[in-house]
């Protein structure tokens, strides 16, 4: 996809955290555009690190109102890899990993993947709680939801709108 975009590149910060895994979890993002930025993050009860890490990503690219440039930014190789490299023979062989299993956390694998397709996208791994400002921001937030979360005994907002 090469396209004219209505502005430069959108870079987006997504981060999941997990107290336990599975446990209380929570996801957070920083979207970076000419149009001003944007934080968002949201908890659930009982998840694991990965689906709050994929929440986050997925979180990001949804807020995006019309097809644009993006570069995500994620310190979570499971969606690095899952999104550039295995998704292609997950898709292939029915959502069954090279040993015969289910893909996990598919629910969130093909709303992704949905979203994703809407925009072209350069995916961006960063080491995790290494001074990159845009990961540790993300962090922060995603750590943010499950204190509220935990304080509030707020309902759950895993990946929903």
């Amino acid at each position: 996809m090469s396209a004219e975009y209505a502005e430069p590149l959108i870079e987006i910060y997504a981060d999941g955290a997990c107290r336990g895994n599975p446990g209380p979890g929570g996801w957070g993002v920083v979207v970076l555009s000419a149009k001003g930025d944007q934080e968002m993050m949201g908890a659930t009860g009982n998840t694991t690190n990965n689906r709050m890490e994929l929440c986050a990503v997925l979180k990001g690219l949804l807020a995006l109102s019309q097809p644009a440039r993006v570069r995500v930014y994620t310190d979570s190789t499971y969606v690095c890899k899952g999104i550039t490299e295995w998704i292609a023979e997950w898709k292939r062989r029915n959502w069954r990993t090279s040993g015969g299993r289910a893909v996990k956390n598919q629910d969130l694998w093909l709303a992704l993947d949905e979203a994703q397709s809407h925009h072209e996208v350069e995916w961006q791994w960063v080491r995790g709680h290494a001074g990159n400002v845009g990961n540790e921001r993300a962090d922060g937030l995603a750590n943010a939801a499950i204190d509220r979360w935990l304080a509030n005994g707020a309902t759950d907002s895993e990946c929903a709108s």
